[in-house]
């Protein structure tokens, strides 16, 4: 695609020579014609002011009208030729006789060129014709006595050898300007080129057009919904996955060139321009599209020009960290059991060997019954199997934990009618439940007990530990993002729950006794699937 491969500089040069050598030509080809023209007519001007004035001198009547002073018209115009620079003045009667002429032999003798017999019917010419001096322009004036009757003419002639050296002279000095002219143009045509270069890092024009090329593959290609906007809030950019997002939130095809306010006024794009800060992971709602959304200001030379946002279906979100989650718990379920597994083998093998095969036979029916009655429990009250599954792995973990974990439930718990929903309640549930073993993992009583109880699309969660209790001053700050009693980068747990609560609609309550444990009470709105309901 990129074959002309032609540098910047190369370019820049070639196009700037192109054109000054296209506007000096045509100047060129204007200006002498217009010069071509001026000269001719100022010379030919000229000529023909000479010509009256020597018309009107009494010298030239004096000497057509008597024929003893006709010799003082070779001297009179021979001072005038001298003082006014003209080819030759040359005085003839009204049979075309010449009375002057710079060479003095040609005096008496018939004027030549042919052009004179306008003039001796009275009127002003101007011709170019070729005579005894060679090609010239020549200008006539009739002459006249005192009564207006013609008695004669006056030819004043101008070189055309003069002229064109006239005009020569003035080609060159163009021609001079012109090469000046083309020389600044290549020189700054270099200086433009260097400049436009450095402007765009050092790179050429193929690499700039491929860098954008793929800039723009990259963008349309990305799964997030990407959204820019420059210095004044216009959006300058949206993929497609933007689009496709957009059009599901039931907003316009055509965001290019907007105000970000108006077009997508959650976005805040306007806000991080003026406030320079870093967002992420934020949870917008557009027209009930659920969307989690990064924010970046775009900063050159510590000016912010523009901003660029990253968005992202909160339901496919939720749908891959639900996969996770559940890979992560079947995980911990498999290692909790695993680890319960190889003690109960290493009890199995000592009853063997010390030859207890009735306690062994007992034992056997115990492990039994009561895994039995631990799974038949969960699964019978609860429906859904990544809830059911979840809740297996807690009880594997506490009693690795060595807590005693009690999962009861009223009624049966049905399955959801959104996958959204188990979701948010692995979150729910698995944090009260990390929370309440935590809490009672230094206490001599280590007891969580987890009551469940669904009636009218209603849920209630309520969970008690019996550790050592909250006190009021911690209890404000319990759903703060980041705060936790118990060292750094915690603090994240309970946030999640109130989030999520908040999320399906529901409410949480906290009571605790210092000393006697914590109660956490979560109701929700809860919609069963439809064969359920």
């Amino acid at each position: 695609m990129f074959k002309h491969r032609l540098k910047l500089s190369s370019s820049i040069i070639i196009f700037v020579c192109v054109v000054v050598i296209l506007s000096l030509f045509l100047t060129d080809t204007l200006i002498s014609r217009t010069i071509t023209k001026t000269i001719r007519t100022d010379q030919e001007e000229k000529a023909m002011n000479v010509a009256r004035t020597v018309a009107l001198s009494p010298v030239i009547r004096e000497g057509l009208l008597h024929k003893e002073e006709s010799k003082e018209i070779q001297e009179y115009t021979k001072d005038i030729q001298k003082a006014t620079k003209v080819e030759f003045v040359v005085v003839i009667d009204m049979k075309g006789i010449r009375k002057s002429h710079p060479n003095p032999k040609n005096i008496g003798k018939k004027f030549s060129g042919g052009d004179e017999k306008e003039v001796l019917k009275g009127k002003e010419t101007i011709s170019i014709s070729e005579g005894t001096l060679g090609m010239s322009s020549r200008s006539f004036t009739p002459v006249r006595d005192e009564n207006g009757k013609q008695i004669g003419a006056v030819a004043v002639g101008t070189s055309l050898n003069k002229i064109e050296q006239a005009l020569q002279k003035a080609h060159d000095s163009i021609l001079v300007g012109s090469i000046v002219g083309l020389i600044i143009g290549v020189l700054g045509a270099i200086l433009l080129a260097r400049y436009i270069k450095k402007t765009l890092f050092g790179l050429e024009p193929y690499a700039i057009a491929k860098i954008l090329e793929e800039r723009n593959t990259m963008l349309q290609s990305a799964h997030e919904g990407i959204i820019a906007v420059d210095r004044d809030g216009k959006i300058t950019l949206v993929n497609r996955s933007a689009l496709r997002l957009f059009q599901r939130a039931g907003l316009s095809n055509e965001p290019i060139g907007k105000a970000v306010d108006e077009y997508l006024p959650v976005s805040k794009l306007s806000t991080i321009l003026k406030e320079r800060q870093v967002q992420l992971d934020e949870e917008i709602n557009i027209n009930g599209v659920s969307m989690l959304v990064n924010r970046v200001p775009l900063i050159l030379e510590d000016k912010v020009v523009g901003a660029i946002s990253t968005l992202r279906d909160k339901t496919e979100v939720n749908q891959l960290a639900e996969q996770l989650t559940g890979v992560r718990l079947y995980a911990e379920a498999l290692r909790a059991q695993s680890h319960e597994f190889k003690n109960k083998l290493h009890v199995i093998l000592g009853m063997t060997q010390m030859g207890y095969y009735d306690e062994l036979s007992d034992y056997i029916n115990q492990l039994v019954n009561h895994q039995n009655q631990e799974v038949g429990l969960v699964m019978k009250h609860i429906k859904s199997p990544a809830l059911a599954g979840f809740i297996i792995g807690k009880l594997s973990y506490a009693r690795e934990e060595r807590t005693s974990l009690q999962i009861d439930s009223e009624t049966p718990i049905p399955e959801p009618k959104s996958p959204e929903v188990t979701h948010e309640l692995i979150t729910i549930i698995g944090n009260l439940i990390d929370n309440a073993i935590d809490a009672v993992a230094k206490g001599e009583r280590k007891e969580v007990t987890v009551n469940l109880h669904y009636k009218n699309n209603r849920l209630t969660i309520e969970v008690n530990d019996t550790g050592a209790g909250i006190s009021e001053e911690v209890q404000k700050n319990l759903f703060v993002k980041g705060f936790s009693t118990k060292g750094d980068n915690r603090g994240i747990g309970l946030y999640l729950v109130e989030r999520s609560v908040r999320e399906l609609g529901g409410y949480i309550d906290v009571e605790s006794t210092p000393s006697e444990g914590t109660t956490f009470v979560v109701e929700l709105f809860y919609e069963p699937r439809g064969e359920e309901a």
